[in-house]
């Protein structure tokens, strides 16, 4: 197949590699074939069915490198469904009777598109893999490959997605102010509540980059200046159970002892509960196109701070959220090299034909190829198992299970 025109999209939810990602493809194939044209839809899926698009200008590629500098994304992101019909008709993004997998399709071809690089989480790339089984199934000739973007690190079967390491550094340097407000207040509780729907890896990360921070610090011993009450006192994930009445118990000897206890929580610990209050109180949770329950409009942290202030004995309760400050940030060294090596395959199985998402396969020794698209799915666990979470939750005294 000869390659004329290669599109990108970014997609779904901010993370700190999607700006990086877009200038390591247009350098990619600056480098490889610069008689390609390359277009960027805006705002993702729904630009697609628009047919929003902008040029790459040769001055673009010759500054494409100034990309890697940024957060964010230069051609902007949204969360649409291709398969969600009705969502994609209230939004107005086709009309009534419309397939919007069908629109984008024929929108792919009236722009004269031979490849489509989307750069996104699960929930882009599954609507990837559908566009590319309807374009294949109905005989459009057109190469999708994309690019596994979430702080979360849960698609499976890619062992690290773009962008979650930084995610990681950043909630760490967000905690280290946010710790220090445990000087503000006699008895304080504070909760840092991190990104992770489903999976606890974000959360665990970040309380493993703080704690390395935490221990290059010298520490005076004057007053509350001591490396226990800048310590992390729990970290709670939704793979790993806990006993309430337990862990209450012992944040309260910390309590106790250092006038302060700080916790790391994943905003999806404890989600299920709180549904189930809320279902069990007749009221529906809202939820996205995708159907996942917005969490920012049910508080996990500040219903998990409820559930243990009484119990620790705390005279205040502070909650802060370091998501959209870590999810944010321009992609740092690690991250940057995964994603040029990603961004340069992604490009080179483009020009071969070879459809799927590029990424580390867990299935085949964490080797770096196109995974077939079949094969991605959202909500892959963290195994809490791993050496690195058990040390750190034996070194706060967490319990284990």
């Amino acid at each position: 197949m000869t390659v004329r025109r290669v599109a990108l999209l970014t997609a779904g939810g901010l993370a700190p590699c999607l700006s990086s990602a877009v200038g390591a493809l247009i350098e990619r194939y600056t480098a490889l074939a610069p008689e390609i044209e390359i277009i960027a839809y805006l705002n993702g899926y729904a630009g697609l069915l628009g047919g929003e698009h902008i040029v790459v200008r040769p001055d673009d590629r010759e500054r494409a490198h100034l990309l890697h500098g940024f957060g964010g994304s230069p051609i902007g992101n949204s969360r649409v469904k291709l398969t969600n019909v009705k969502d994609c008709v209230k939004r107005g993004l086709v009309i009534e009777g419309q397939d919007p997998l069908h629109v984008a399709a024929e929108q792919l071809t009236q722009d004269g598109v031979d490849v489509l690089h989307t750069i996104g989480g699960d929930d882009t790339n599954t609507t990837a893999a559908d566009l590319a089984a309807y374009l294949h199934d109905n005989g459009y000739e057109l190469t999708v490959v994309g690019l596994p973007k979430t702080i979360d690190n849960d698609v499976v079967p890619i062992r690290q997605s773009l962008g979650a390491w930084t995610a990681a550094e950043q909630g760490a340097l967000f905690a280290r102010n946010i710790v220090a407000e445990h000087s503000s207040n006699p008895r304080m509780l504070i909760v840092h509540e991190v990104m992770g729907r489903h999976c606890g890896w974000l959360t665990a990360a970040t309380a493993a980059k703080y704690r390395e921070w935490l221990s290059t610090q010298e520490f005076s011993g004057f007053g509350g200046n001591t490396q226990r009450s800048w310590d992390v006192h729990g970290v709670y994930v939704p793979e790993v159970e806990f006993d309430v009445a337990a862990e209450a118990e012992r944040l309260k000897t910390v309590m106790d002892e250092t006038g302060c206890v700080n916790v790391f929580l994943s905003e999806g610990a404890g989600v299920s509960t709180i549904v189930g209050e809320m279902l069990a109180r007749g009221e529906e949770p809202k939820r996205d196109a995708f159907g996942h329950v917005k969490l920012d409009t049910i508080n996990p942290g500040s219903w998990f701070a409820k559930q243990f202030a009484g119990m620790v004995g705390a005279e205040k309760t502070m909650v802060q959220k370091s998501g959209y400050f870590s999810r944010s940030a321009p992609a740092n060294d690690e991250d940057l090299a995964l994603i040029r090596a990603c961004a340069d395959l992604a490009a080179d199985a483009a020009l071969r034909g070879e459809s799927g998402v590029v990424g580390q396969d867990e299935d085949a020794g964490d080797v770096l190829r196109v995974v077939e698209f079949p094969r991605i799915k959202g909500g892959k666990a963290f195994d809490p198992s791993v050496s690195w979470f058990r040390e750190l939750l034996e070194e706060i005294g967490q319990p284990q299970h």
